[in-house]
């Protein structure tokens, strides 16, 4: 607790020498209270999901039968209620068990400070999605830069001896947000740069139908782009391998990345997706005439396809 804190109790600095070690070490201990959920506000922009899974289950019906045993940690804001630091699945699963208050411990912090806490106290989570991790490290490493800090919380910052300023360290900010995270720097911008996709396309990042490295090329394109993009995902059940997404990249910066192109690029065939679709003769032909022999059956089903899809992109267009 802060020096401040002790006023608040009654002690002076004179007092507590006369205090036993027992009673010092009380005065010292955070504040515990039972705060009413009516009055907690979530973090602003907080990038970790609440999820409604089975750890959820387990968490509410654990809540019911014994409470919160870790307080939750709060921050109080200028209007007078409360903003969760860490503890925003305990908060949730104090609402289903239909608690009214959950136990919290209350600290002065400012809002780099809060941000920074917010995010450590995150990453330990055994199950993080790509977006999470992005929009988290990115609000760390902002808020890292906003505090001139070195390192974290933990580190003063560090003073020149002519000008008694704050002076951010040499060291990134991704760096050190790389450091807390057990990220390398690259991967820190790997990450950060997710920021930039569209929300269907980190959303497929998400369910592991892009891998980070494509997703990072893909961010480069303009929002346009990436509709576009989208949408020809759509059209070829597929989505672009790394080096499809270099070069779609190397052709937006070249401003040549037209629907076209991405239809182009799109509809090549990749070495993992050979030979993946097995189809039953017997069932094809309901629907392929009999006048078609059986060795130009996929011939013929290759056509009927095209002329399906130029269908669906004439159709496309009229919508536009």
């Amino acid at each position: 607790m802060k020096k401040t804190d002790k006023i608040d109790l009654g002690f002076t600095p004179l007092d507590e020498l006369f205090m036993d070690q027992k009673t010092r070490t009380e005065i010292h201990l955070p504040r515990i209270r039972e705060i009413p959920l009516s009055e907690i506000d979530p973090f602003p922009d907080h990038p970790f999901h609440v999820r409604m899974d089975a750890d959820m289950e387990e968490l509410v019906l654990s809540v019911k039968e014994r409470g919160v045993i870790s307080p939750v940690l709060l921050r109080k804001k200028d209007d007078g209620r409360y903003e969760v630091v860490s503890g925003h699945r305990r908060v949730r699963a104090c609402e289903l068990a239909g608690l009214s208050t959950v136990k919290a411990e209350i600290r002065e912090l400012g809002k780099e400070e809060a941000t920074v806490l917010m995010v450590d106290s995150n990453l330990h989570r055994s199950v993080i999605l790509p977006s999470e991790k992005a929009f988290a490290y990115k609000m760390r490493m902002e808020a890292i830069k906003r505090q001139g800090r070195r390192t974290d919380l933990n580190s003063a910052p560090v003073v020149s001896k002519s000008t008694s300023a704050p002076v951010v360290s040499k060291l990134r900010s991704n760096e050190v947000v790389g450091a807390m995270g057990g990220e390398s720097r690259e991967q820190v911008r790997r990450y950060i740069r997710l920021t930039f996709l569209i929300p269907e396309l980190l959303k497929l990042v998400d369910e592991g139908k892009i891998a980070l490295r494509p997703a990072v090329e893909l961010s480069y394109l303009s929002r346009k782009e990436q509709e576009a993009l989208f949408e020809a995902i759509g059209m070829n059940d597929a989505t672009p391998s790394h080096a499809q997404a270099i070069r779609m990249r190397h052709f937006s910066e070249e401003a040549r990345l037209t629907s076209d192109v991405i239809d182009a690029i799109m509809e090549e065939e990749k070495p993992n997706q050979k030979d993946k679709i097995g189809l039953y003769l017997k069932e094809l032909r309901k629907f392929i005439p009999e006048s078609v022999p059986d060795d130009e059956t996929p011939g013929y089903i290759l056509e009927a396809l095209k002329a399906y899809r130029k269908h669906l992109i004439q159709a496309r267009g009229i919508a536009r």
